[in-house]
């Protein structure tokens, strides 16, 4: 749990929040809730936008960290939390939009028991391999040929089964013929550990994860997942770009009420937020963890909502993933 302090915010940003006018009563405590642990980056996200909730919103502003079933207890919390937008969520739209369908029962309804606020931030996913891979393997279309040609090693690791990194492994091996066995770790960094230490060939992962490694030369980026390049890693092509159309895929850290938020407090913390965010020691903070500032509307975040949670259930269907209980 940690307490809200004004830090990297300039003093004009400061007193521009603070001066803004309240179109509803200032609350006495704000609770942003997260299902991940402190230090990474849902917990940076929801840090920022808690330091920059000014006291004309709450007095007070703290993150919780409700960790577990890979974020659905946090959400389960503000489903079942006041309205009054004493209490909000941040979390990855998997959470929401992909859960639904990897897992045989979530203790919510992503569409019915939210009220959007804002997107704060997103990250891309990285193809990475380590030194079990030849040097001259350079592209993925390389990868998977050098894993038809050894299908005893062709594996990859992700930061669990049935998130987007395993999807993006089914889907590349299948288009490709080369068989890859899946292997699921407890978070990505584990996974890179075992890969630049030559258990596995290769990780898929979100970007940031990969950073400090590749600096390292520790291991090598093959691709990155975004519909353009990563501005982290922007010599390295994108999936769409070598040849793999259908898989441009980023992830969305996003903030949602309980469903009966009124329309005010909606519209307020996604102004506040915006403000926040949209200050330059966030974005430096955000891209050390490889993540880009990303605003929307509480209606272009519905939208998204809703299209990712079909399209999820669509992918999962046709890889033919089974639930998790």
């Amino acid at each position: 749990m940690l307490r809200r302090q004004f830090v990297g915010i300039g003093p004009a940003l400061g007193a521009a929040l603070v001066s803004t006018p309240s179109r509803a009563r200032s609350l006495d405590l704000v609770r942003i809730v997260t299902g991940f642990p402190p230090g990474g980056t849902a917990d940076t996200v929801a840090r920022r936008a808690a330091d920059g909730l000014p006291p004309s919103y709450a007095r007070s502003a703290i993150v919780e960290n409700r960790t577990g079933a890979g974020g659905q207890i946090a959400a389960a919390a503000i489903r079942n939390g006041s309205p009054d937008g004493n209490i909000l969520l941040m979390t990855p739209l998997g959470v929401l939009t992909q859960h639904p369908h990897t897992y045989a029962q979530v203790p919510y309804d992503s569409l019915t028991d939210f009220a959007p606020l804002s997107c704060g931030a997103s990250f891309e996913f990285a193809w990475g391999v380590g030194p079990t891979v030849p040097e001259e393997v350079r592209t993925v279309p390389q990868y998977l040929s050098w894993c038809r040609e050894n299908p005893g090693r062709a594996s990859f690791g992700s930061p669990s089964a049935g998130t987007t990194p395993h999807f993006i492994g089914i889907m590349l091996g299948r288009a490709a013929g080369a068989e890859m066995t899946h292997v699921a770790y407890r978070g990505t960094p584990p996974a890179i550990l075992d890969m630049i230490g030559g258990q596995i060939p290769a990780v898929c992962g979100p970007v940031g994860e990969f950073l400090q490694y590749v600096k390292a030369g520790k291991c090598r980026v093959l691709a990155t997942s975004g519909a353009a390049r990563s501005r982290f890693l922007p010599d390295v092509p994108t999936l769409v770009e070598q040849g793999y159309a259908d898989l441009a895929f980023e992830e969305w850290f996003a903030f949602f009420g309980p469903a009966r938020t009124p329309a005010e407090r909606v519209e307020e913390f996604g102004r506040l937020t915006a403000a926040a965010l949209s200050a330059p020691a966030v974005a430096q903070s955000f891209a050390v963890q490889g993540l880009e500032v990303r605003l929307s509307s509480p209606e272009e975040l519905r939208a998204r909502v809703a299209s990712e949670h079909e399209t999820w259930g669509r992918i999962v269907r046709a890889v033919g993933f089974t639930p998790q209980s």
